[in-house]
This record gives C-alpha cells, sequence and structure tokens, in this order.
C-alpha cells in the first residue's frame, strides 16, 4: 500500500506545473522508454480489467505493488528524475515524461479505486484540473487500455535493454565496493556485445548514460581488460572507470565541458544552456 501511495504522491510532486489540457505531448512524440512505459501500463490495466471481472483482487494488488516497486520506482522515474530537474520547464523531452506520469497516475488511480477508495480518490482531487475532470474518481469511468500503448517489438528491445542495465548494476557495485567510484554517476561504462545485443545498444548509444544512470558510457571493438563477465547473458563484458572530466555542481555529472563556461564556471554545458534559455545570467 505504501508504494502505491509514495510512488503517485512521487509523481504529483512533479505535476505541479502540468496543464494537461495545453502541455499534453503526442504519443507520436514521446520516447522509446516513454512508449514502453505506456506499454508496460496497457499491460497491467488489462490485467487488472481481467481480474476485476472474475473477482481476484489479490492479483490486481500484486501486480500494482509489483508495477510500481519495479517498471516505475527501480526503471522510469530513475531515469526520468535528471530531465525533470534539469531540463527548463517547457521543453519537449521534461513535458514528455510529465505526459507519461500524468497518464500513469490517471490509471493507477482509476485501477486502484475499488480497492483503495480513499487513496485513490485523494489521489485524484490532487490531479492537475481539466474541463470534463470529474469530482470523485468513483464517477469516473474504469481504467482503459489504449491499443496505441501496445507495441510487443519494442518491448522486446527494452526487456533486453532491462537484462543489460542488470548486469551493469551488478559491475557498478563491485566497483564501488572496491572503492573505484562511490556513486554511480561517478563511473563512465564501456561495454563489449556482441549480435542482436550490440545492434541493440548501438541504436541507442547517445543514450545509454542515461539508461544506466552513470555520467558516461560507450562501446568496445573489443573486450576490455578486468571486465566484469555477465553470468547470464552471453559475450557481454562491462568496464567501469572513473568518468572523464569535472563534476556539474548542478546535474552532479562528470562532464569535460563542467567549468568551461566563464558565466557559469561550476556547469556542464546541458546545464549552462538551460539556464541560458531560462533567463537565469
Amino acid at each position: 500500500y505504501r508504494r502505491i501511495r509514495n510512488t503517485c504522491r512521487y509523481m504529483l510532486g512533479n505535476l505541479s506545473d502540468f496543464d494537461p489540457s495545453t502541455d499534453k505531448v503526442a504519443y507520436a512524440d514521446l520516447s522509446d522508454v516513454d512508449k514502453f512505459t505506456l506499454h508496460k501500463l496497457g499491460l497491467l490495466v488489462e490485467k487488472a480489467v481481467k481480474a476485476y471481472d472474475t473477482y481476484e483482487f489479490h492479483t490486481i494488488y500484486h501486480a500494482l505493488y509489483n508495477f510500481c516497486s519495479i517498471d516505475l520506482s527501480s526503471f522510469y522515474l530513475d531515469i526520468a528524475k535528471d530531465p525533470l530537474y534539469i531540463l527548463p520547464s517547457k521543453s519537449l523531452k521534461r513535458r514528455a515524461i510529465q505526459t507519461v506520469m500524468y497518464t500513469l497516475t490517471d490509471a493507477i488511480a482509476r485501477v486502484m479505486a475499488p480497492m483503495l477508495p480513499f487513496t485513490a480518490d485523494e489521489v485524484w482531487q490532487h490531479m492537475p484540473p481539466y474541463p470534463a475532470k470529474e469530482e470523485s474518481i468513483h464517477l469516473a469511468a474504469r481504467a482503459v487500455f489504449e491499443p496505441e500503448w501496445k507495441n510487443e517489438e519494442l518491448a522486446g528491445v527494452w526487456d533486453r535493454i532491462l537484462d543489460i542495465r542488470g548486469d551493469v548494476t551488478k559491475a557498478l557495485e563491485l566497483a564501488r565496493v572496491q572503492k573505484l567510484i562511490g556513486h554511480p554517476l561517478d563511473a563512465s561504462v564501456a561495454i563489449y556485445a556482441t549480435g542482436r545485443n550490440c545492434e541493440i545498444l548501438m541504436s541507442y548509444k547517445d543514450i545509454l548514460k542515461d539508461i544506466f544512470i552513470v555520467s558516461a558510457a560507450s562501446l568496445l571493438d573489443a573486450k576490455g581488460d578486468e571486465a566484469y563477465e555477465s553470468p547470464v547473458i552471453e559475450d557481454l563484458s562491462i568496464v567501469i572507470g572513473k568518468a572523464p572530466g569535472e563534476k556539474c555542481q548542478r546535474c552532479w555529472t562528470y562532464d569535460v565541458s563542467t567549468g568551461k563556461n566563464p558565466v557559469f564556471e561550476n556547469a556542464c554545458d546541458r546545464c549552462c544552456k538551460a539556464l541560458e534559455e531560462i533567463g537565469i545570467v
């Protein structure tokens, strides 16, 4: 119960400046990780609707708990923190994440309403208003699996990325125990993979550092020295090193551009651009 409530509370806290009537981002403009999360939400809604029809309430509770714990807290919300807090408030990427968070909160509240009526209605009252919003969640329709959310091909790709991410997390923890790094943002990750895994990682090479929540990430052409070898995924090795550059005092990532801007001496290029865009000089 607490995990579900706290997940909704966290998302509501990041919707304070979001107006669903004007700020929603179209599905086509969402990132792949946004779409993957909506796909997972759709599966949750589909499962919950079937379970309600057969009075299997325990199935709904466990599905909700696992969704909030694994799919959201341990993955999507973890990745979303950086752009939510760092990018300008009206940037497309931030608005896209808020769109997904709004959709998630709305659906979760509707799913849990028959089982947790007071909590669901409390969440509903704190959600951003819109013209057709019902006074109480108990006057609203139940959650619906939108057809456009379903994307089995994309889900297969991201399920593979999650498997790789699990091994990267283990490699990072081992590096932390060995005192090579203190925090994942202190690290750079270099990965050697073959076959389908290499193809998938290559297609997302520009955002790998965001997926793994490190300061730098790259792909290797050959296995590196002292690499962490995945015990599960064949031909996957991971090398953890210290991230290059200096630590940005705004986003806490290490970047070679940090300290190069004469106006914002302790910020990286990305943060400098964000500060300039919001008019801080």
